[in-house]
């Protein structure tokens, strides 16, 4: 039984984050990297279609791409691994630096920070910092994959199963934001995350260049209530952390360029209630920019979307989730439309996801 405490507080329900948007040149490359290196071998679908309804980001222009949605069954979100197909996707005008307007880097969960270190130093990759420990006692570090996408791998105790990767999926997102207190009001008040875990200002090293270090205001947010139904215990806890630069003026990641491009394009929430959502987000000013309106159909899997922008124009989706698939060869697929929005999949439902774990390249 849920108590009054983890009950909504609002007509619709965000259960975690579902995915993080990465565009990229590669999907294979980056997938087989994520899979075999960071245990996001769960490969729950690839579709190639135009993205007929994001025309508003891509200068009016339908374009072509190819999409890998990939999970890691520790528990967290996954990859939504993006690459265009027809053209060829630009990088950032200059290297992203931490506080840069958008998607900094995602957030990795991991049991044990010291293997996970130790694990990918063994890779030889251009940037990786030492670890950190924070006010709170938190230990983490950040690198860059071959891609040069940053990337922060904290330290945590969730977890939803057992894998034989130290890592585990997305535990959030470090965003640059020009103003504080307000993008704060726009992830507390239409995302629900109303927990200061921390606030602090603090000097980070300035990626790629680790002889650097920046000066910043830090804000750690958490989601105000436990997670919710569906999906929500493989997702776990998650966290926003909001980044603004107090040395420097911070550019905007995507600026001159198409989403879909390098980098960091969105993040993703698995929600429930998408047309209560709609009306509360314009009442709060941050309307809808792209609604899918019904049901989208990506391959194997089905579903509502929708993206609002943040205080400073960084890509939000909303995904509400209607059908996913469990064992194809049989036709098997889980039909979440008329679920019970507040009772959590049963654990061993979840875990037939793993019939899509990939064991070698693909």
């Amino acid at each position: 039984m849920i108590n009054s405490s983890e009950r909504p507080t609002t007509p619709d329900i965000i259960n975690g984050i579902q995915q993080v948007g990465i565009g990229v040149s590669d999907t294979k490359a980056v997938f087989n990297w994520y899979r075999k290196h960071l245990g996001f071998d769960i490969l729950l679908f690839k579709d190639e279609a135009p993205a007929t309804l994001m025309t508003r980001y891509t200068q009016e222009e339908v374009c072509h791409r190819n999409a890998y949605l990939s999970l890691n069954m520790h528990g967290g979100g996954g990859l939504e691994i993006w690459q265009f197909t027809s053209r060829i996707p630009e990088n950032p005008k200059t290297p992203v630096i931490l506080g840069d307007l958008g998607i900094n880097a995602m957030k990795l969960r991991t049991m044990d920070i010291t293997t996970s270190f130790e694990d990918l130093k063994k890779l030889n990759l251009p940037y990786q910092t030492d670890i950190m420990t924070n006010t709170l006692g938190i230990s983490s570090f950040y690198f860059q994959d071959p891609w040069d996408n940053l990337v922060e791998v904290v330290e945590d105790g969730y977890c939803f199963s057992r894998t034989k990767q130290s890592t585990g999926g997305v535990l959030g997102a470090v965003i640059g934001v020009s103003h504080i207190p307000e993008s704060i009001r726009f992830y507390k008040e239409l995302l629900g995350y109303g927990k200061v875990l921390s606030e602090e200002t603090v000097k980070l090293p300035l990626n790629p260049n680790r002889e650097k270090w920046g000066l910043y205001r830090k804000v750690v947010l958490q989601h105000s209530r436990p997670k919710f139904g569906g999906f929500g215990a493989l997702l776990g806890p998650t966290q926003i952390e909001l980044l603004q630069a107090l040395d420097r003026n911070p550019v905007k990641i995507f600026e001159n360029r198409l989403w879909g491009d390098l980098g960091y394009i969105h993040l993703c929430f698995d929600v429930h209630g998408m047309e209560n959502l709609r009306q509360r987000a314009a009442g709060l000013n941050y309307p809808f920019t792209v609604d899918s309106a019904n049901s989208f159909d990506m391959g194997d899997a089905a579903g509502h979307f929708s993206y609002v922008e943040d205080p400073d124009g960084t890509l939000i989706e909303f995904v509400e989730t209607h059908k996913v698939p469990i064992f194809k060869p049989l036709g098997l697929y889980l039909n979440l439309k008329n679920r019970n929005p507040t009772k959590p999949l049963p654990k061993w439902l979840v875990k037939t996801l793993g019939f899509h774990r990939i064991s070698k390249d693909i």
